[in-house]
């Protein structure tokens, strides 16, 4: 008589071993997710509908797809829209979505990129979806806000902290730059929290699914210009202003701009040798009232009104 081991003992007490479904066990035999492209595919069909349905996909658009693996997004939307153009970074998720649609009849609505989406150059596009791979939330966020012509909406998919920097206020603790620079260019809401076990593998963290609409027209700024201003005043958001801008590096920098601004003006503005920007910065910072305030509790009219008065007196942030 055969011995058996106590793992044999316990699949036959409970009936036999336990056996996922058979379209389950086939894609876990013929893929293994790759960790080094943050590959977690959805696969709850009610999060893919809501996340559809919040896009309000339209039989006239042509819909982009950041990290479509094995299409379970995808093929809902090829049904109902125009053209769906989908960019994955691994070729055998390419290979399996290309054979999942071959041969029915919206094979022809499917465009392939193939490669990594922040070092391509985005098509047209009306809507854009994506289950995002989460190391690339941010560039990819600006990737599009930045984007023209102009998209409609784009629901994204994020790792939940991030997605809630995204839409914080001011005074909440994870305020921060990426607030403000989100905020200013587009309206952003959190729309839907999706739990890890709606994905396989599950990752180690909760996501949430946001709704981007760009403001069309943007706004009236140099984004170079407000996003180094940005930049500086959340380097120490506890700090004041005048804390945060009076640091050596930070005059040695500003004062660099200034001169490089001067000197490429039309005409020329002629500066000093021992010219100093530190009494323009503070006067600006005395004058406006922002000197003592900290920029985790400043909202977009409070940069704006800041950066418009530096602009007065050519103090530059790029």
């Amino acid at each position: 008589m055969p011995k058996f081991g106590a793992k044999e003992k316990r699949a036959m007490a409970s009936g036999g071993p336990k056996v996922r479904s058979t379209q389950d066990a086939a894609a876990n035999r013929t893929i293994l997710f790759n960790k080094d492209f943050g590959q977690h595919i959805l696969k709850n069909p009610l999060v893919v509908q809501g996340i559809i349905d919040k896009a309000g996909v339209r039989n006239t658009d042509t819909v982009l797809e950041i990290g479509p693996g094995t299409g379970n997004m995808t093929v809902k939307m090829l049904d109902i829209s125009k053209k769906v153009i989908a960019c994955e970074v691994d070729p055998r998720m390419v290979a399996e979505l290309q054979k999942r649609v071959m041969g029915t009849p919206v094979q022809q609505k499917l465009e392939m990129l193939v490669g990594d989406v922040l070092k391509a150059d985005l098509p047209y596009f009306d809507v854009c979806v994506a289950n995002m791979p989460y190391q690339i939330s941010s560039p990819f966020v600006f990737k599009i806000l930045l984007h023209r012509p102009f998209f409609r909406v784009a629901v994204l998919m994020f790792q939940r902290e991030f997605a809630q920097r995204l839409v914080a206020k001011p005074g909440d603790a994870l305020y921060c730059r990426l607030s403000v620079n989100t905020q200013m260019l587009s309206r952003v809401d959190h729309v839907m929290k999706v739990g890890k076990n709606n994905f396989r593998p599950p990752p180690k963290v909760e996501s949430s699914v946001v709704r981007i609409v760009p403001k069309n027209p943007p706004p009236p700024i140099n984004f170079q210009e407000w996003d180094g201003l940005v930049r500086l005043a959340f380097g120490r958001k506890n700090k004041t202003l005048a804390a945060s801008f009076k640091s050596k590096p930070v005059m040695v920098l500003l004062e660099k701009n200034y001169r490089i601004f001067c000197s490429t003006a039309t005409p020329p503005i002629t500066v000093a040798d021992d010219f100093e920007i530190k009494p323009h910065v503070f006067d600006v910072l005395t004058e406006t009232g922002f000197g003592e305030r900290r920029a985790k509790t400043m909202d977009l009219d409070d940069f704006l009104r800041l950066l418009n008065a530096f602009a007065k007196v050519n103090v530059r942030f790029s």
